[in-house]
């Protein structure tokens, strides 16, 4: 099961993506957020395919180092599985019956939203408000995904060393990150439509948020794998040394003009590419502001490169930039990760629902 329920207890948010474990403790006093532990991992090759988890083991073995690393004390720990292993539908129910209620009803009626065989998934819900045209419905949003995908995640945090809590969808969970920015920095977000470009290694996702809720979301096959494979064809180096060349430097002074410029202008034509086909298919017409999110928006300069290109006014995401920061965690190379890490920030922001 999803658990959507609220949990106010606290929660390792551990975000396993195609090429590392990623996981975030945060603790929260008043209105202030203070990051406890943080550790960043990479994961075997092949180990996580298409976000699907391909061998439990592995993952397994570097979530216990991150943890390890990261110096955390918590065993409880909040994961995600990735959108499009999901299905997830807004259904109407009666307002007066209870949870235990509404969940045997939609138990009994799921079959017709879900188009996989029931003991084949798993299954939440969560009641999102009343029907605005009839106050005695309420908005249900209910959402499904087959059941290894659930229970994978499981298996390689219990081998990591900590227990699922919660599995969540990266989609909400960058909901919840992206909240924090945009009342942190960028004015309240009210009446305010922003979108996310989270480049990862072989995907880019272009989310749209209204009022602070996503309303549309788009994948593209694109992304920093595409520059390390240039490094690795253009220099004669393996895959994991261009992957380090990339991130440590010590490349050879051509490698800025010819390989990493040509490939920003190539991210920020993608980006721009999204953000049309998301014109073509909405009654929106502009956006007031752009996050860079994933590991590419860590690439001096590509704000600017992308903002000149769609003109919106473009900010690279840091979930952390308004919180403190316990002494074990060093900030130099936070800042560095934190446009990678707002799957994980949302996760760990689930310890306080």
């Amino acid at each position: 099961m999803f658990p959507f329920k609220k949990k106010s207890i606290p929660l390792l948010g551990v975000d396993i993506s195609a090429t590392a474990i990623k996981l975030l403790e945060l603790t929260k006093t008043g209105n202030t957020y203070r990051v406890e532990s943080y550790a960043a991992e990479a994961l075997p090759a092949n180990s996580v395919v298409d976000k699907n988890i391909a061998e439990i083991e592995p993952v397994g073995e570097v979530i216990a180092r991150a943890v390890k690393k990261s110096g955390t004390k918590l065993k409880m720990a909040a994961a995600a599985v990735a959108g499009s292993s999901v299905i997830t539908k807004i259904i109407e129910m009666p307002a007066d019956i209870s949870d235990a209620d509404m969940e045997s009803q939609i138990q009994i009626e799921a079959d017709q939203y879900i188009p996989f065989p029931l003991e084949e998934v798993a299954l939440d819900f969560e009641i999102m408000g009343p029907n605005e045209d009839n106050p005695d419905r309420v908005k249900v949003m209910l959402a499904a995904s087959r059941v290894e995908n659930v229970d994978n995640r499981v298996a390689a945090l219990e081998l990591g060393g900590v227990t699922a809590k919660v599995i969540d969808i990266e989609a909400f969970a960058l909901e919840n990150a992206v909240q924090l920015i945009v009342e942190q920095q960028l004015g309240g977000g009210e009446g305010q439509i922003i979108a996310v470009a989270d480049i990862g290694s072989s995907v880019t996702t272009f989310s749209v948020f209204e009022n602070l809720k996503i309303v549309y979301s788009r994948e593209q096959h694109f992304g920093g794998a595409q520059l390390t494979e240039e490094i690795q064809r253009r220099y004669g180096l393996s895959y994991e040394e261009a992957g380090l060349a990339k991130k440590q430097g010590g490349l050879p002074e051509n490698y800025i003009p010819e390989v990493l410029e040509p490939f920003k202008e190539n991210m920020s034509q993608q980006i721009s590419r999204a953000e049309q086909f998301f014109f073509s298919s909405s009654q929106i017409t502009q956006i007031d502001h752009l996050i860079l999110a994933g590991g590419c928006a860590s690439i001096e300069g590509i704000a600017e490169v992308i903002q000149e290109r769609t003109g919106v006014p473009t900010v690279v995401a840091n979930p952390f930039a308004n919180m403190s920061l316990s002494s074990k965690v060093p900030a130099q190379t936070l800042a560095n990760d934190a446009p990678a890490l707002m799957v994980s920030c949302g996760l760990a922001l689930r310890s306080f629902d």
